[in-house]
């Protein structure tokens, strides 16, 4: 059991921590396309859980690594971008009279935004280093805010599908806009 703590080792505790964000949002994937929000929503906060406690792991057994960085960053694509771009389409634009073009086009837009982010934050991490403030919205962030989202629509505080979309938009700006956010 040594390799738990082992920074070079693939499945050490703080990867293992990643592994099943990345099951997580997998699932929830799965549950989405059978149409059990719920369930998939209780699997994404999951995946958020594990997704805070990997890094906090990472740091205190000093296990971070640059594969550790990368693998953090497919677990947020998957868990943080398009389960809730996909939560967000099975769940408004399935049955909504929204154009579909214009869908596609905007929530395309989120997750090149999203990929950005992800991409732009593994060049310039350091291994074990924390900022004291993000620049931009993380994308766990707009996976909540998308979440939002999906509330208004299910408690019918919008039903229109365009003011969704206006929300997407302006979150997929956020992730890569110079606003701070202060680290947890």
């Amino acid at each position: 059991m040594n390799f738990l703590f082992t920074a070079k080792h693939p499945y050490n505790l703080a990867n293992l921590f990643t592994f099943v964000n990345i099951a997580s949002g997998l699932l929830a994937m799965y549950f989405i396309s059978h149409n059990d929000f719920t369930t998939a929503i209780i699997l994404a906060w999951i995946a958020g859980a594990f997704d805070i406690f990997d890094g906090k792991i990472a740091r205190k057994y000093n296990l971070s690594t640059e594969f550790g960085i990368q693998i953090d960053s497919f677990a947020d694509f998957i868990s943080f971008v398009l389960v809730p771009t996909f939560l967000i389409h099975q769940a408004i634009f399935s049955s909504s009279d929204t154009s579909l073009i214009l869908v596609a086009i905007i929530q395309i837009y989120y997750v090149i935004s999203a990929l950005r982010r992800l991409i732009n934050f593994n060049i310039d991490a350091d291994a074990g280093g924390v900022e004291k403030y993000f620049t931009g919205v993380p994308t766990p962030l707009g996976a909540i805010l998308q979440w939002f989202v999906f509330l208004i629509w299910q408690y019918e505080i919008i039903q229109n599908g365009y003011i969704a979309l206006v929300f997407i938009a302006i979150i997929g700006y956020l992730l890569n806009s110079k606003i701070k956010i202060r680290h947890p």
